[in-house]
């Protein structure tokens, strides 16, 4: 291999390089070379695991339900907030905590209505009778059917009038419940006919039109309320004894 000394100055077709350039070879092995070596795109593949896949779609409903198929649905299940993990998992420092107190610290905290030791709010309101106090005493206690009503169900002069009678014409419908709970009759409306009504109670409203009208009134028994049988044995006792001092009074009365 000549060097580049070697080359005739006349030659006037050959370029000849500054002695300070770090060439060194003949022009003639000169060569357009690039610099940047272009290597073609590959393709991508994404590989995933199958039962991974299976978990996010739901199978069809060609295909039936295995162990290794089965999943939640896309979205249902998230990731629980991984709290206390420094300031870069993006809930601060004191992930909402606060710096100090009974509810910075772990454990189970405070109950639910605690004030610190003042007295708490459902301590401090009044306390309410009846369905709004969440007793017993509120609920009804009777099937309330009025005149207006009995006199719209078309009954017969001479008739029955009965918890069981109202229900086959359909002027009550009782459930839940009301199913258990006696008949009450009130006064509200007029009645024309003249009618047998078995119920347990009778408003006072109602027990006067239905007097005057003619009607057969009867006051059915109601179910006796359980006691000991010493409460049982005092209250006979106690009967016993006003009875016998009702006696008493009204023999003084006729022999004054």
């Amino acid at each position: 291999m000549a060097t580049a000394s070697l080359i005739p100055l006349s030659s006037s077709s050959y370029w000849l390089p500054r002695l300070s350039s770090p060439f060194k070879g003949t022009v003639k092995t000169l060569e357009a070379k690039t610099c940047l070596k272009i290597q073609p795109a590959r393709a991508i593949v994404l590989v995933t695991n199958k039962v991974a896949s299976a978990a996010v779609t739901p199978p069809s409903a060609s295909v039936r339900f295995r162990l290794d198929n089965l999943g939640p649905q896309p979205g249902s299940r998230k990731k629980a907030k991984r709290k206390g993990r420094g300031i870069s998992a993006g809930q601060g420092a004191s992930c909402g905590f606060g710096m100090r107190g009974q509810k910075s610290r772990s454990g189970p905290g405070v109950r639910k209505g605690f004030e610190g030791g003042q007295m708490p709010l459902y301590r401090r309101i009044p306390k309410l009778r009846g369905i709004a106090g969440g007793m017993h005493a509120g609920l009804p206690k009777y099937v309330h059917v009025n005149l207006r009503d009995i006199e719209d169900a078309k009954f017969q002069e001479g008739d029955e009038v009965s918890l069981e009678t109202l229900k086959q014409k359909g002027v009550i419908n009782p459930s839940g419940r009301e199913r258990r709970l006696p008949l009450k009759i009130l006064g509200e409306g007029e009645l024309s006919k003249k009618l047998t009504l078995k119920a347990r109670a009778f408003s006072t409203t109602a027990k006067e039109k239905l007097e005057n009208v003619g009607c057969s009134l009867t006051v059915l028994p109601g179910r006796k309320k359980w006691v000991k049988p010493s409460v049982a044995k005092n209250l006979a006792r106690a009967e016993e004894y006003f009875a016998k001092k009702r006696a008493a009074a009204a023999t003084e009365s006729v022999s004054a």
